[in-house]
C-alpha cells in the first residue's frame, strides 16, 4: 500500500491537481471573454499588482484591520498550510528521492510547531463557524468537509512523526489524505489558492482603472 500511495497514486494526484487548475483558469478566462468582455477593456496590471500585494500582506486591507483576530488566525492558517508541506525536511527528502529536486528545509521541530499552530487556527475557524450567527447561517456540511480534508493530512502527519498509534497506518493515511486534498483543490472552494489572483485582478481593475478607487 505504501508503494502505491507514494508512487502511482501520487502521480495521479499531482496530475489531477495541475491539469485541473489549468483547466479551471482557462475556462474562467474564456467565460469572462464570452460574457463580460468589458473586463478586459479596462484591465490594469498595475492596479492588479497593488491590490494583490495588499491582500497578501497581513493587515494590508481595511477589512483585515477591522478584524485583527480573524486576520491573524487566517494568515497563520494559510501560511502553515502552504509552507509546512512544501518545506518540511522529511518532505524534501521525499521530493529529492522521488522527483529529483528539493527546497530549503524546515527542521522537524519547526514543522511540529507550525503543525500545531495550523491545527489551533483550524480549530478556531471551526468554532467561529459554530459560534457566530452571521457565519453559521452561511455554513453548510460542505464547508466542514473541506476543513476536514485540509486538517486530516496535518493531524495524521503529526501522529506519524511522533509514532502515535500504528506508525505505518498513520503514515499511509497521512500521504493518502494529502493526495485527496490535492485532487479536491481544482473542484472545490480550495481552488481559490490560485483563483484568488484572478479575482483580485478583476476587482482591482474594475475599481481602480474604471473608478479610481482602491479595492483594499
Amino acid at each position: 500500500m505504501y508503494a502505491f500511495v507514494t508512487g502511482p497514486l501520487a502521480w495521479i494526484a499531482f496530475a489531477i491537481f495541475f491539469i485541473g487548475m489549468i483547466y479551471r483558469i482557462i475556462t474562467l478566462v474564456r467565460l469572462a471573454k464570452k460574457k463580460d468582455k468589458v473586463v478586459f477593456n479596462h484591465f490594469s496590471w498595475g492596479w492588479s499588482a497593488r491590490s494583490t500585494i495588499r491582500w497578501l500582506i497581513p493587515f494590508g486591507s481595511r477589512s483585515m484591520r477591522e478584524r485583527p483576530a480573524l486576520t491573524l488566525i487566517t494568515f497563520i492558517f494559510h501560511i502553515c498550510l502552504l509552507a509546512t508541506p512544501i518545506f518540511l525536511q522529511t518532505h524534501n527528502i521525499l521530493w529529492r528521492e522521488r522527483w529529483g529536486f528539493s527546497f530549503w528545509s524546515l527542521s522537524e521541530t519547526a514543522g511540529d510547531y507550525m503543525t500545531l499552530l495550523f491545527l489551533a487556527a483550524a480549530t478556531l475557524m471551526v468554532l467561529r463557524r459554530i459560534a457566530y450567527p452571521d457565519v453559521k447561517i452561511v455554513t453548510t456540511a460542505y464547508d466542514y468537509l473541506l476543513l476536514a480534508i485540509v486538517i486530516a493530512p496535518f493531524l495524521t502527519g503529526y501522529f506519524a512523526s511522533h509514532h502515535w498509534f500504528h506508525y505505518k497506518t498513520m503514515l499511509i493515511l497521512h500521504i493518502l489524505f494529502g493526495e485527496i486534498m490535492l485532487i479536491a483543490i481544482p473542484f472545490t472552494k480550495m481552488s481559490h489558492m490560485l483563483l484568488f489572483f484572478l479575482t483580485r485582478a478583476h476587482i482591482a481593475s474594475e475599481m481602480g482603472q474604471r473608478r479610481g478607487a482602491v479595492s483594499w
